[in-house]
């Protein structure tokens, strides 16, 4: 335990995702080292990503306007929608530059035991989205573990009696990885997703 600041600069460093006490502790040393400009940068940094950052009114992806670039961009497809559940699932799928539709971000997964249900995501805006007959095809990216899986059949009962054609990214073996390796269902998975190869 540490005297007055320090000790309350590890306390709240450590109440962030994936920051445990050593590194809560070894981070607020750093920042006591480091150069009085680079802290008030940082500083600067988080208290305007606060202020000026927010939740596109249309997908729910980070925005500083009213929506995003994506929702902005008349390049997008407008009769395709990915449903993901955090605004970081966006930034991986825009990485592979495959996806050219627009985002419906949920703000999460249904997980009965964090307490967390439909009504506690962004489904009702996506089923206004979907409402004017634009959209023809969802696909749900949400993750593939038991919150993940709970969502996507949640919202595919929801959306398949709309005529929608409604699909789920596929899941299986991750390239460089070992057979031996995988559990059940992953490789269950990847038996069901296998590719008819042509010569």
């Amino acid at each position: 335990m540490y005297e007055g600041a320090v000790q309350d600069l590890i306390d709240e460093l450590g109440r962030l995702p994936g920051v445990g006490p050593k590194s809560a502790q070894r981070i607020a040393f750093h920042l006591l080292s480091a150069d009085p400009a680079d802290v008030r940068r940082l500083a600067d940094a988080l208290t305007e990503v606060k202020l000026r950052v927010r939740f596109c009114d249309t997908c729910g992806n980070v925005a500083q306007e009213e929506e995003c670039r994506i929702c902005r961009d008349p390049r997008r497809l407008p009769t395709t929608i990915c449903v993901v559940e955090e605004a970081k699932d966006v930034v991986a799928i825009e990485r592979t530059r495959e996806f050219r539709g627009k985002y419906h971000v949920l703000g999460g997964a249904i997980n009965p035991i964090a307490g967390v249900g439909p009504d506690d995501l962004r489904i009702a805006q996506l089923m206004r989205r979907l409402a004017d007959g634009t959209v023809t095809e969802v696909i749900l990216a949400t993750d593939p573990n038991v919150e993940g899986e709970a969502t996507a059949t949640y919202l595919a009962r929801l959306l398949l009696p709309m005529g929608l054609t409604v699909s789920r990214l596929a899941s299986g073996l991750p390239v460089g990885g070992d057979l031996e390796y995988a559990d059940e269902v992953t490789l269950g998975r990847a038996f069901e997703g296998r590719r008819r190869l042509s010569a």
